[in-house]
């Protein structure tokens, strides 16, 4: 592995997942603002906005990890894919829990909001990565012992 491959923090295909997930899960927290806003008032506002942040966060910085790891060995992004997620859902299930009672913000905007952005973040990912258009063979690969033909 070169140290160019080390210093570029994320691929065309890990950038490209990560707009797919990025964008509707800002524009749903968006719409979960102003939502908030106008049910719960200013309070609400502040913790769908909150909310919405603290996903983007969390998934975004799980994304870069997973594409360095990648770059390592397979094995270690699966691992690290694995140990990221449970880290992200734990610590989203804490927050939850933590700020449930919180009087600076409105909790149910709060949470509401992270479930949402959750999800939303999720069907993103995936639908970028089924969208993604990745060769899995390199046709440029010559086998061994094998005759090419002559055109």
């Amino acid at each position: 592995m070169t140290t160019d491959a080390l210093e570029q923090p994320m691929q065309d295909n890990d950038l490209r997942i990560l707009r797919a997930a990025a964008i509707p899960t800002a524009l749903l927290g968006l719409i979960a603002v102003v939502a908030a806003a106008l049910i719960a008032g200013s309070k609400g506002a502040l913790g769908a906005g909150i909310g919405a942040l603290v996903v983007g966060v969390f998934f975004t910085i799980g994304m870069v990890a997973v594409a360095y790891a990648a770059r390592i060995s397979p094995t270690i992004m699966m691992a690290a894919a694995m140990g990221t997620y449970l880290v992200k859902i734990l610590l989203l299930a804490v927050l939850l829990e933590r700020f449930s009672d919180a009087t600076v913000w409105d909790s149910q905007s709060f949470s509401l909001t992270v479930i949402a952005c959750t999800i939303c973040w999720t069907i993103g990912e995936a639908r970028g990565f089924l969208r993604l258009r990745m060769l899995y063979v390199d046709p440029e690969v010559k086998v061994p012992g094998h005759v090419e033909e002559k055109r």
